[in-house]
């Protein structure tokens, strides 16, 4: 099995440079690939914010690639509770932060935005402290 950083993702979700795209589509034709969180939280804000994806389009790219039978993930149930809360408009690292606090009872922030996104997605009550 190999690790993948960020930028092997993002060339082969967009296949914005030939040579890297051909090089990252050979990673994944080959290997067994495992996504650390943090890549997968960082290809998000790339995609997000570098090339302009919506939120629907990284979705759809995620489940994609998450599906491969040769992609590895350390907790695949915590990814798609994160895309599924992405789905329903939660921020993109709000839903990760979350989905990593279901064993506490409250998570607390000053992101009102946060706070009204999460009201009804959770056990663990996301408040102002």
């Amino acid at each position: 099995m190999v690790s993948i950083d960020t930028n092997i993702i993002v060339r082969f979700l967009t296949h914005d440079d030939k040579i890297q795209f051909k090089k990252a589509y050979s990673i994944f034709s080959k290997h067994n690939i495992f996504i650390p969180d943090t890549v997968i939280l960082e290809t998000e804000w790339v995609l997000r914010y570098a090339y302009q994806f919506q939120p629907v389009t990284i979705c759809n790219a995620f489940i994609k690639l998450f599906g491969l039978k040769n992609v590895h993930l350390s907790n695949p149930n915590l990814i798609a509770k994160v895309i599924d809360w992405y789905k329903k408009g939660l921020d993109f690292s709000d839903a990760f932060h979350l989905a990593n606090s279901q064993q506490c009872q409250q998570l607390f922030t000053f992101d009102t935005k946060f706070i009204k996104a999460a009201r009804v997605l959770s056990k663990c009550t996301v408040k102002k402290p």
